[in-house]
Formats: C-alpha cells, sequence, structure tokens
C-alpha cells in the first residue's frame, strides 16, 4: 500500500500516480473511473474514443442515408460577399 497526497491541480484537485504503476496496468492516455462504496476505481477503457466511428459513417454513406437533414441555406448577406 502507498499513500500519497491530494494537490491542488487549477481548480481541481488530483492524485498522482507514478508511472511505474500506470505502466504496470497499461494505463496511457485515459482511464474509465467510477466510484463504488467508498472506493474510487480506475480501469482500462474498453473502447477507444471514438472507435468504430469511421465504418459507421462509411455504412451510412453506402445505405444513401448520409442527406442533409436540413438542406443548404444562405445567409441573407451572402449576396454581397466577393469570393
Amino acid at each position: 500500500m502507498m499513500r500519497t497526497a491530494i494537490r491542488r491541480i487549477g481548480n481541481s484537485q488530483g492524485v498522482l500516480i507514478p508511472k511505474p504503476i500506470l505502466a504496470q496496468l497499461g494505463l496511457e492516455d485515459e482511464v474509465e473511473m467510477e466510484v463504488e462504496d467508498d472506493v474510487i476505481i480506475l480501469r482500462r477503457p474498453q473502447k477507444k474514443a471514438r472507435e468504430g466511428w469511421a465504418d459507421a459513417s462509411k455504412a451510412v454513406a453506402e445505405a444513401g442515408d448520409d442527406a442533409l437533414v436540413m438542406g443548404e441555406f444562405g445567409n441573407a448577406d451572402d449576396a454581397e460577399i466577393a469570393w
């Protein structure tokens, strides 16, 4: 067991986790955090952020379901703009 201080970080507070512990657990850029009873649990994210978005976008496009919802509309002053 190790004790560490709770430190002020800007307007928040935090605990610094030593690099060897992060490496031992395989934690890199982000963690999933939850509280159960009186315990804070940190774990590796089950999925990477935005994982699968590219494939889902391709599937939507291939299905032809990627039309603009509101359509295109111009601004009242667009006619005065020199492009």
